[in-house]
């Protein structure tokens, strides 16, 4: 999300992403068996009726009302726990062991997911930078922090951007307790660090977080023109305390995008001056660059020295390139489009199906001649009010053998399941949505993810939702365990599906 504040010139939430353990396990399971008995109702219909709404309704759904397709089953909400406030917006998420990790502006809070219908808060870290995107390690917890803050530490407080002595970057924890997470160290990088995705290295000794940020102006002392890099920063895991960076890698040695102005409603080209988020798939040592103006595909063989493979520009209906997701074969990426940074209602008639939505593009050719091709638009169909902000965010694969189906937050247009199997007609096949925020209020869903049988959506107002999906087209996936998940850092399901 792009939005900005007082104290910093960009405060956008994103969304953000990471790895599978090393050890990851499949658990015996037989959906035609084991249907739960609330599935009864679904038994025979077909795949219209099933993502079909589950009660016929006219207009926009009233504030705090809850409409879901018939496959999609609203299974718990954890509003935000104190310290927290109803300002304290809900960010990314990621997963391990059964906890998830959840980050916000003020800090993050680890709930228990074991018993997906009753999750608890294990502990709140008061911790405030935003946006605070989050991932996990075995024993360790990354946050970033893309605020001008007064030092490295929790306690710090906002100084404007122009201060030379502000401090944006990396903060690294233990959490081997849970109950308990203790702050390791920080690590500071140019312009902040809007997101991060951390990619493990091959001989699993080191951890690398390519850190995303943007937005150069030549009046913060810590981020000048030109700024068409990333930060490299290495974290020995063995010894997390000497983390540093490692190297300020050029991206766009030819500036890359140079934009184009206009209006919400006529269209605009964000410029490239960075990248807003990185998806990495090392078992196939690609990345997928969601860059402002530019999609790219980079070998990442070696971890320390990204190389550039493709690059896309869509200048009619992409305005800002936001995030990405390869399909489980590696041979397609959907890049979202955060038309309006997250913050303006573009889900309506006006705004139309191509913009502020997804881009599937294929991976054709080979090696060094691998391109991205464009393939088709996804956008969700159902039309928001003026007052929802929606647009396409972060999501994630659905482990389905034989099939490319992703979940996926729209914030107030809520969270789409849809099948992208066929690159050129993608489709829904499940939703869920709240009605409009009261007093024409921001939030939704930032970051709606699969795992471990279920969904999982940070909202940024009312906290924590977990969604069953009940559909014959996704039942293979509750096959699928995995033990730690970092979306943005994604691992094969191949291996992991029953043989």
């Amino acid at each position: 999300m792009e939005a900005r504040d007082s104290t910093r010139r960009r405060r956008t939430p994103a969304a953000v992403l990471g790895a599978f353990a090393l050890s990851l396990s499949v658990v015996a399971w037989a959906p035609q068996a084991t249907a739960a008995p609330d599935d009864a109702d679904l038994a025979g219909l077909s795949e219209a009726q099933l993502s079909s709404p589950e009660q016929p309704a006219t207009g926009l759904p009233g504030v705090d009302e809850i409409r879901n397709s018939r496959n999609v089953k609203h299974l718990a909400n954890l509003p935000k726990p104190a310290p927290f406030t109803a300002s304290s917006t809900w960010t990314d998420l990621a997963f391990q062991d059964g906890y998830a990790f959840d980050g916000n502006y003020d800090g993050f809070v680890i709930y228990d997911v074991r018993n997906p219908r009753k999750p608890s808060v294990v502990s709140t870290v008061w911790c405030p930078g935003s946006q605070n995107d989050i991932s996990v390690k075995d024993d360790l917890l990354f946050l970033s922090t893309d605020s001008s803050r007064s030092d490295n530490s929790c306690a710090s407080t906002p100084l404007a951007a122009t201060n030379k002595d502000a401090w944006e970057g990396i903060k690294i924890f233990d959490i081997s307790d849970k109950k308990n997470p203790k702050y390791v160290a920080a690590v500071e990088t140019k312009c902040g660090s809007h997101t991060h995705t951390l990619v493990p290295d091959k001989k699993g000794k080191n951890a690398y977080l390519y850190v995303s940020s943007y937005g150069p102006n030549d009046s913060f002392p810590d981020c000048k023109t030109p700024h068409d890099l990333i930060s490299i920063v290495k974290v020995p895991l063995k010894d997390p305390a000497s983390a540093s960076v490692l190297s300020e890698t050029v991206l766009f040695p030819d500036g890359g995008n140079p934009g184009r102005d206009g209006t919400i409603e006529q269209g605009y080209v964000r410029a490239t001056s960075g990248c807003h988020d990185i998806t990495v798939y090392p078992a196939k040592d690609l990345a997928a660059g969601a860059c402002m103006g530019d999609g790219v595909l980079w070998d990442i063989s070696d971890r320390e020295k990204p190389r550039e493979l493709s690059r896309v520009q869509d200048n009619v209906n992409f305005a800002f390139w936001h995030s990405a997701t390869f399909n489980n074969e590696g041979t397609k990426v959907v890049f979202t489009d955060e038309l309006g940074g997250g913050g303006a209602p573009t889900c309506n008639e006006k705004i139309g199906p191509t913009r502020g939505a997804d881009g599937i593009y294929d991976i054709t050719g080979r090696g060094d001649n691998r391109k991205l091709e464009f393939r088709s638009y996804y956008k969700i169909s159902r039309t928001q009010g003026d007052t929802e902000n929606c647009v396409a965010h972060n999501g994630s694969l659905l482990p389905v053998q034989g099939r490319d189906i992703m979940v996926q937050a729209w914030y107030q247009g809520g969270i789409s399941i849809w099948d992208f199997t066929d690159s050129r007609n993608p489709k829904e096949i499940g939703w869920f949505e709240r009605g409009p925020l009261p007093n024409g209020a921001g939030g939704g869903s930032w970051s709606a993810y699969y795992y471990n049988g279920y969904i999982f959506s940070s909202d940024m107002a009312k906290g924590l939702d977990v969604l069953d999906i009940r559909d014959p087209r996704t039942a293979t996936a509750k096959l699928v365990r995995v033990g730690e998940l970092n979306v943005q850092t994604q691992g094969s399901y191949r291996d992991l599906f029953p043989r």
